[in-house]
């Protein structure tokens, strides 16, 4: 094998699986943002378009177009309209990017039951046992790719290969709307000429410690005996980064768990100080937090909140209830003692967030005893503005103390 030596020579400590080969894929959207947004926005198709707004807001995401400019995720806002002054830039809609996302998993599971989805727009699918179904891993890749451009009009890349980690890079390397197969006899070809920032775990101050070994591509790494790297990076990251280096990644795909939280945060375009105004802020939070709670079925046993100064310094505080809550009045009582218990007077705050946590499946028999009638009234009413947001959308019902009130800034 060009450049490395064949993998069952090697002795990682680690014994080789004698199972069936895997057989993953990586899906990954491409410019996922973006591209829905701009399913709402047709007429600036092929025009530099940006995901973000706000003078302290950050990218969310960039079109293709866009990104020729150095836009990038996570790029100050402010920074992005300096580099592309002509580009468009819209606040997001994470109930659209949600409700997309949701369509496209509907789409993995037609072709595997094993999928693990990293985010909204990306997941590992496990189509070892499908391909009696519908072809090979190819031939699946394809129609996957197929259907989301059909059903959703936007486009995906698809990374396929024995391990999760080569069909994540796989992926990465066939962007926009490929796909790109690395079989198990050409695996170290692909993988070795990389740069080592390539490698999961290598950060940027594990790059920099890496450089300045001279190790510059993962071949390079590889090559590198073992214990010098302990000696340099401790043994847990050594020994991760020595594995991965010669493409040994045993995990598994892990279908979909239930949620550890679901929040929602906003970082305002000016510091606010006035208490109410923040609390409407954090109501319209729990708003949000709770519509998703809700529409999967859960409940929450713990609420926190998030407060950040003007200073950067972030406080927390949770309380975990009695009851598990769901609704926006139940669990805005909380989120307001929590609140007001801090005794900021009046702090100058630039973030606030609202997260739900301990979450459960809903289960009425569980909860529904322990409510009095003016409880079981706010359900009830909830459960109806749900389905009315449902059929009517995002904004039609809400608290009246957000009537008027400012708009969303994320």
């Amino acid at each position: 094998m060009k450049g490395g030596v064949p993998l069952q020579s090697m002795d990682s400590g680690i014994e080789e699986k004698s199972a069936q080969r895997q057989v993953i894929l990586h899906v990954d959207m491409d410019a996922f943002f973006a591209s829905v947004s701009l399913l709402d926005y047709p007429e600036h198709r092929g025009k530099p378009f940006v995901v973000g707004a706000g003078a302290r807001g950050v990218v969310l995401s960039a079109n293709y177009e866009a990104r020729k400019f150095g836009i990038r995720a996570a790029m100050p806002v402010t920074r992005a309209q300096r580099m592309a002054p002509k580009a468009i830039f819209i606040p997001p809609d994470h109930q659209r990017y949600s409700e997309v996302s949701e369509k496209i998993m509907e789409i993995f599971h037609r072709y595997t039951p094993k999928v693990e989805p990293l985010s909204l727009d990306e997941a590992f699918l496990d189509v070892t046992g499908s391909q009696r179904l519908f072809g090979t891993a190819r031939q699946i890749g394809q129609m996957i790719r197929k259907a989301i451009e059909e059903e959703e009009k936007i486009t995906c890349s698809v990374g396929i290969a024995e391990s999760k980690f080569i069909a994540k890079l796989a992926s990465g390397r066939c962007k926009p709307d490929g796909m790109l197969e690395i079989k198990s006899e050409s695996v170290l070809d692909f993988l070795h000429p990389l740069p080592v920032s390539e490698i999961w775990g290598v950060g940027p101050k594990t790059n920099e410690v890496l450089q300045n070994l001279g190790l510059r591509t993962v071949y390079d790494l590889a090559h590198t005996p073992l214990a010098t790297l302990i000696r340099a990076l401790g043994e847990a990251s050594a020994t991760s980064l020595y594995e991965l280096a010669w493409a040994r990644d045993y995990r598994d795909v892990v279908s979909e768990e239930i949620d550890k939280s679901i929040s929602a945060a906003e970082t305002f375009s000016y510091d606010l100080s006035d208490p109410e105004e923040i609390l409407t802020e954090l109501l319209r939070l729990t708003e949000r937090a709770t519509f998703r709670l809700r529409k999967s079925g859960l409940r929450a046993r713990t609420v926190s909140i998030k407060v950040r100064f003007s200073d950067f310094k972030t406080i927390t505080r949770s309380k975990t209830v009695e009851h598990p809550v769901g609704g926006v009045q139940e669990t805005f009582k909380v989120a307001e003692k929590l609140f007001t218990a801090l005794h900021l007077e009046r702090r100058r705050i630039r973030l606030v967030g609202v997260s739900l946590e301990g979450l459960i499946p809903e289960d009425g028999a569980s909860w529904q005893l322990a409510l009095d009638e003016r409880e079981i009234g706010w359900r009830e009413a909830e459960s109806a503005v749900d389905r009315a947001l449902e059929r009517f959308g995002k904004g039609t019902i809400r608290p009246a103390r957000l009537i008027d009130s400012r708009e969303e800034i994320e």
